[in-house]
């Protein structure tokens, strides 16, 4: 008798099958959203690009992006990449500040060339992106010559100083705020391809 409850069917203990309906269609859903993902931190990273040309603050714009899908997804980023490229951000914003100013000051400039000069970069980057109806062009053209400018005013207007040594602070801060576009751009650059490849290599 204890042989036959033993293989009695009622008893003997059933063997559920596991469950891969509810696992399965739940990766090519990750797989599709991975790749939304990386997308939109491409995209993010040439718009942010494109509007550090522009003399916007693109770079903070591929910056937040990666830092919401951090937050928001799952951590794609160590925290020291994220780190890093807030550092070169945060290294990039301030030469592009100081750069005009450091233009003048270094071809003899006081500081209303320099005031000037960073002064001129602002309004002439919002000027010459209406003026001048070419994208990126325009702005870029904008700050230079206005940084110029407003160095060349100040030193001659307000500092009394002579044609030649306004025009001379006046290049001199035109030739900084060109290398700040430049320099700011390549950080942009650097951080939108860090950013992309430190996703894709996780």
């Amino acid at each position: 008798m204890g042989l036959l409850a033993s293989l009695d069917p009622h008893r003997m203990p059933v063997q559920h099958a596991p469950e891969l309906s509810e696992e399965l269609p739940s990766r090519p859903l990750e797989t599709a959203l991975f790749i939304l993902i990386v997308v939109c931190i491409f995209v993010a990273g040439v718009v942010g690009t494109l509007l550090t040309l522009l003399t916007l603050p693109g770079l903070w714009l591929t910056l937040l992006v990666a830092l919401l899908v951090q937050l928001l997804y799952e951590p794609l980023f160590s925290w020291y990449t994220l780190g890093a490229c807030v550092a070169i951000g945060l290294a990039a914003e301030i030469y592009e500040l100081i750069a005009s100013s450091v233009g003048a000051k270094r071809s003899g400039g006081g500081a209303s060339g320099a005031w000037g000069a960073l002064a001129g970069s602002i309004l002439g980057a919002i000027a010459g992106s209406f003026l001048i109806p070419i994208p990126i062009v325009g702005t870029i053209a904008g700050a230079v010559i206005g940084a110029g400018s407003g160095a060349f005013l100040g030193e001659r207007g307000i500092s009394r100083q002579t044609w030649r040594h306004s025009l001379r602070v006046g290049t001199g801060a035109a030739k900084g705020r060109f290398m700040a576009t430049i320099i700011k751009s390549a950080a942009a650059g650097v951080i939108a391809l860090t950013l992309c490849i430190a996703v894709l290599v996780r």
